[in-house]
């Protein structure tokens, strides 16, 4: 079924303001996932903030080129059957969101995004940016490794005070 003009005007008009948005866009081929799967996908995107689009490639070229940050993108590997994740916050939520999707879903493979300035990202750099911690958890990591060694000083000072006693 074609889609009327004045539905793609808006369209790319919804999409050209999410994208002005946005911090990050990751892009991925879901073909073979069921709908069950997506709706799934769409769950976990929202918990963390990150819009999941399935959009003709065509549509979003053109709503990068109405957009400052993505003007001058390189939309060339925006083909096949694409779902965009797009993420406004600056943790990588949608890299990370597919990421752990494309774990227990084989079918789901990212293929590239766009950084914040508009750069092209590659899939590995996508998987990347997915496997790394988000700041809450690197501020646990370190206060875990901080409290280890006062833990370790407490500990041996408890020693020290039986053993004395």
């Amino acid at each position: 079924m074609a889609i009327s003009k004045d539905k793609k005007a808006t369209l790319v008009a919804g999409l050209t303001d999410l994208l002005s948005n946005a911090q990050m866009v990751v892009f991925a081929e879901y073909h073979g996932l069921t709908v069950k799967d997506l709706e799934l996908l769409r769950k976990l995107a929202r918990e963390s903030d990150v819009k999941i689009k399935i959009i003709k490639n065509r549509l979003v070229q053109v709503a990068m080129k109405n957009t400052s940050t993505f003007k001058n993108a390189e939309t060339s590997p925006l083909t096949g059957q694409l779902l965009y994740a797009i993420g406004s916050d600056k943790d990588f939520a949608s890299a990370k969101v597919l990421a752990k999707f494309a774990k227990t879903h084989a079918t789901l493979k990212l293929m590239g995004g766009f950084n914040a300035t508009g750069e092209s990202l590659s899939q590995d750099e996508v998987n990347t940016l997915g496997a790394l911690p988000t700041k809450n958890e690197l501020i646990a990591q370190i206060i875990d490794t901080l409290l280890s060694s006062v833990n370790s000083i407490v500990s041996g000072l408890e020693q020290q005070t039986k053993v004395t006693a």
